[in-house]
């Protein structure tokens, strides 16, 4: 099973701010974005995960996120299995990075 590479909180707000290019994949269910939506980020729940595949592009650095960091773990753990090269899972999730966010201002 290959190792998921994990971005802090800190590590992605500098991708971001820095313009570095990557897909955010959100696998939150459609209620968690009705709370806190992630502008351009490409939603995608979980349990669609493997009927949707083909929405994810293989060819871009792609960052999963979740609420808390868990989720996006297994999302980022299979899709490293199924052959996508540079894939990264949010540490934390939304949580930590709106914690970061907040703590910053």
């Amino acid at each position: 099973m290959p190792d998921v590479p994990e971005l802090s909180a800190g590590e992605f707000a500098r991708w971001r701010e820095d313009g570095r290019p990557h897909v955010l994949l959100d696998v939150r269910l459609a209620q968690e974005l009705a709370a806190q939506a992630f502008d351009g980020a490409l939603h995608v729940p979980m349990h669609e995960l493997p009927r949707r595949l083909d929405e994810i592009p293989r060819d871009r650095t792609i960052v999963v996120m979740c609420a808390h960091g868990e989720r996006s773990w297994t999302v980022a753990n299979y899709l490293l299995a199924g052959g996508f090269a540079d894939v990264y899972n949010l540490a934390g999730g939304i949580d930590a990075y709106l914690r970061r966010a907040s703590t910053n201002q």
